[in-house]
């Protein structure tokens, strides 16, 4: 019996052994198109589509680390890190170095709301009011019909200021949550300034009244809780929403860098905002989130969460925001900006597959490049270039819309011919920008793919648009 047993398990060994062997071979193959794969975010119509290296790309786009971990079939499949996540200790990334999530710690965290509704302790569609001890949020006019509510914080429709925090850096005083919404800290007060429900606004200020509602209610500081309840059970052992990061921390962190590749002072920021910009994680860790959230939708079986809550949190609100992630047709996720770090999370709603890119620096250009190759490499939806198409615009029809503009804050723009495009000088940009006609009123930049839209009185001129600005033309 003895020898048949022994013979069996050297069967298997041999069957499982180069099968394992060859799995592995493909998912090594798989990385480095990946790798060798990476798309520019910005595709020109008829022009042949270049790729790149990710080491090559990294030093191209003076950015010092990225670290990526991805899913496939509601396992982590493969997790690599590149370049460097300290360049003056000469520290390379790899899959242990942490990152700051930015506002991807705001799903996180909205996690342990979600745990505390359906204990029973809250009602998400509850004045926050009646939940906070240590501070309120102060009535005004805006209120008097609507209230501030955790679904509302959740989803961001609060009608709350403070859309952002820039953190602190080491050696400032760092101010306590209440000092926080009060404005006491480097940011205006958190109030409200339109009625809640009316419509969406980002709100990180939200997110620090929910962080005070939470740590009131249990009387105990919030790094604790999530811990407790949220990343060890998830088994995000080694990730923290602490700041200032522990000194234990400090050999595994990556510093951040700014565009111009300084470091951030005191290498990394402070975010008592914690659960607006502060958790330090992996991209290994972080998934586990997305796993975790994923695996209840899919396989409709309680979880972390409820599948009630699950559906509840992933169903899309005004300006698909779901109750802390945001979320599409076929995905849900969120981005993060910190001082010195970007960061993107999106998984999948109908198949196991998820994927988390950090980087530690202000540009986080490769970020979609780095997704563009992976949805590529793994055929998934929702991750688009953006393709853009050049029109021939004849001077005379451009001339137009040369001239000086005026940004809101004041800054004067020069916009003058250049080539077959415009080129904008002075005052907001930092450098000259060459743009190229889309239509006959839209041109975008060559180099970010970021458009600029012109408006006209009949065929005046009167200033034009880009993201959310708008200027005057003055001459």
């Amino acid at each position: 019996m003895r020898y048949f047993s022994l013979f069996a398990i050297a069967i298997v060994l041999c069957y499982c052994g180069p099968k394992k062997d060859t799995a592995r071979r493909e998912i090594e193959d798989r990385i480095k198109r990946i790798e060798n794969g990476l798309q520019p975010n910005l595709q020109i119509e008829g022009e042949e589509v270049p790729t790149y290296n990710i080491e090559e790309r990294l030093r191209e786009l003076g950015i010092p680390g990225v670290s990526i971990a991805v899913v496939n079939n509601g396992e982590i499949e493969w997790a690599r890190g590149y370049g460097m996540a300290d360049s003056a200790e000469n520290r390379k990334v790899d899959v242990e170095t942490m990152f700051l999530a930015g506002s991807i710690s705001k799903p996180v965290a909205a996690t342990r709301a979600h745990q505390l509704s359906e204990q029973g302790i809250i009602d998400i569609d509850e004045d926050v009011n009646e939940y906070l001890a240590s501070w309120k949020v102060p009535d005004n006019e805006f209120t008097t019909n609507e209230k501030v509510t955790i679904r509302r914080i959740l989803n961001h429709t609060a009608g709350l200021t403070v859309w952002g925090f820039p953190g602190y850096d080491k050696g400032d005083t760092i101010p306590t949550a209440v000092e926080v919404l009060d404005g006491k800290g480097n940011t205006d007060s958190v109030r409200v300034y339109k009625e809640p429900g009316e419509s969406w606004m980002y709100s990180g200020g939200g997110y620090t009244i929910m962080q005070l509602m939470i740590t009131d209610l249990e009387k105990s500081p919030f790094p604790g809780i999530m811990k407790m309840n949220v990343l060890d059970p998830l088994g995000m052992t080694e990730s923290t929403f602490e700041n200032p990061l522990p000194g234990k921390f400090h050999g595994i962190a990556a510093t951040g860098y700014r565009r111009n590749g300084d470091e951030v002072e005191g290498k990394w920021p402070i975010y008592p905002e914690m659960a607006a910009a502060g958790l330090w994680t992996t991209p290994s860790q972080l998934i586990l989130w997305a796993v975790e959230i994923q695996k209840v939708l899919q396989t409709r079986e309680d979880g972390l969460l409820t599948k009630e809550t699950v559906d509840e949190m992933l169903t899309p609100g005004m300006n698909g925001h779901g109750l802390g992630p945001g979320v599409s047709d076929v995905s849900f996720g969120h981005g993060g900006a910190d001082e010195g770090f970007r960061a993107r999370l999106i998984a999948w709603k109908d198949t196991p597959n998820a994927v988390v890119v950090m980087v530690n620096s202000d540009n986080g250009s490769i970020i979609q490049e780095v997704l563009l190759a992976i949805a590529t490499e793994y055929d998934l939806p929702g991750i688009e270039p953006d393709v853009k198409t050049i029109v021939d615009l004849s001077e005379e029809e451009r001339m137009k819309y040369t001239g000086k503009y005026r940004f809101p804050e004041g800054e004067i723009v020069d916009i003058k011919i250049k080539d077959m495009g415009l080129e904008g000088r002075e005052g907001w940009f930092d450098e000259p920008v060459y743009l190229v006609p889309e239509n006959d009123t839209a041109f975008f930049n060559k180099k970010s793919g970021t458009s600029y839209t012109f408006m006209l009185d009949g065929e005046t001129v009167t200033g034009f648009k880009v993201w959310n600005l708008e200027t005057t033309k003055i001459e």
